[in-house]
């Protein structure tokens, strides 16, 4: 009876779905990515070094990837609504709490770990969920719900700017963490599909006593959201274990350009208005990029594994030129290159190396791997910038990092060939011995 929700709608009230993981990405990934506005703010209250000061990023990177298994395995537990509601809830604890400021572990504790843990409760499942409404338009509707970071960052960016310089930088976290209680209303808006309610069909499979049609249809009719949600044996599958090495390497990059934009333009004394502007442009040509990439992607015209390639690639050209910037405007057209090119087709690709059916698990295992990164880059690159003394060598450090991620997407996409030229060559050699074997079976009858 629920044979109608075990294939993606594809539309309908998905695209409600899409609008809510929209908000969420804006509320939870943007405020993450304009956070570099409190950074000289903090470093100077607590007159602390650049690499010290960066580990309250590095925290809440970290918890943000490690949480994911969690909020996977919660989601099939207790469904994606209720998971984004919690991570609204603590989202705005980290913050609001944060607001004290009593000293940096405390900003660790607040600001980086729940904070953390908030982004990955409700990011998590609202881009899992996404990814369960939506199969042939998969790409396009991802593109549109992480658009939502760069949309939400546009704004933020001057507005966080105008809170830190009428309220402090205390004031502006407890009005921030109000505004990330919108959270839980996006949480409310994402209705779970009636195939994803594994506590109930499980249930009903085991505890009612049924007959042998009516079970065969409760195990034929799970959808690829009832399956086992945390699969450990996918770390024995060598496309996964490339493609959690390119993860690695990316995330050690991904957060040093927005948290050491703002420095190096004051480095370069830009005024403050115009450094907050900055971000803006970041955030705009992001949103048109992933819009451009998404609308593309969904054509099936190149491999997204190709387009992933490619893009990485882009960035860390940008990146490597960026520091080359010694004023406002050459600055500002090197960070909208470097925003343009940062497109979201990550979660399509592993969807695609791993497949629907342990996507769920693949997605909180991936994300538990990529976290070594997301935690190293950044006080990595705080301790290179401490070194040197400047901080371009923040943005060298994360180009290079990136041109080595982009050997490891080559490297799958050579196994993925191989393999499929593999099961081509298997395919034709069982059509073509196929028809003897059944004229033996023919002359023992």
């Amino acid at each position: 009876m629920h044979a109608k929700d075990s294939n993606p709608p594809d539309g309908g009230y998905g695209w409600v779905v899409v609008v809510s993981a929209f908000m969420v990405m804006g509320l939870t990934a943007a405020v993450l990515k304009t956070f570099g506005l409190f950074f000289v703010e903090i470093q100077q209250h607590f007159d602390e070094l650049a690499s010290t000061t960066s580990w309250i990023t590095s925290v809440t990177i970290a918890i943000f990837h490690l949480g994911a298994p969690v909020a996977s395995s919660l989601c099939v537990r207790y469904t994606h609504r209720a998971v984004v509601i919690t991570g609204g809830l603590l989202a705005f604890l980290g913050m609001a709490l944060g607001f004290l400021g009593l000293n940096m572990p405390w900003m660790y504790a607040t600001t980086g770990f729940l904070q953390g843990l908030g982004i990955s409760f409700s990011w998590t499942p609202a881009i899992s969920i996404v990814s369960h409404y939506f199969s042939k338009k998969r790409a396009l509707a991802n593109a549109i719900a992480s658009a939502g970071e760069c949309a939400f960052a546009f704004t933020f960016g001057p507005f966080f700017q105008w809170l830190i310089s009428q309220y402090g930088w205390k004031g502006a976290l407890l009005i921030i963490a109000g505004i990330q209680l919108n959270i839980c209303v996006c949480g409310v808006l994402m209705r779970p599909l009636a195939s994803s309610c594994l506590l109930e069909a499980s249930h009903s499979e085991t505890e009612t006593p049924l007959g042998n049609g009516a079970s065969k249809i409760n195990k034929e009719d799970k959808s690829p959201i009832t399956q086992k949600t945390f699969n450990w044996m996918l770390v024995r599958r060598p496309e996964f274990v490339l493609y959690a090495i390119f993860g690695i390497l990316a995330a050690m990059s991904f957060f040093v350009p927005p948290l050491f934009l703002v420095p190096l333009s004051y480095s370069l004394g830009i005024d403050e208005s115009w450094t907050a502007s900055l971000l803006s442009i970041l955030a705009m040509v992001d949103f048109a990029g992933r819009l451009l990439c998404g609308w593309y992607a969904n054509l099936h015209v190149t491999k997204t594994v190709h387009l992933l390639t490619m893009t990485i690639t882009l960035i860390s050209t940008s990146l490597m030129l960026l520091p080359l910037a010694n004023n406002y405007l050459s600055l500002a057209i090197f960070t909208g290159f470097y925003g343009f090119f940062f497109v979201a087709v990550h979660i399509t690709v592993l969807a695609d190396v791993v497949g629907m059916p342990d996507f769920d698990s693949a997605l909180g295992l991936f994300m538990l791997i990529r976290s070594t990164g997301g935690f190293v880059g950044p006080p990595l690159a705080g301790l290179i910038v401490d070194m040197a003394g400047d901080y371009r060598a923040g943005f060298y450090m994360a180009g290079a990092t990136l041109v080595l991620s982009a050997g490891f997407l080559i490297t799958l996409d050579q196994l993925q060939q191989r393999k499929e030229r593999g099961s081509q060559t298997n395919t034709k050699a069982e059509k073509s011995t196929l028809p003897y074997p059944s004229l033996h079976l023919l002359k023992l009858q």
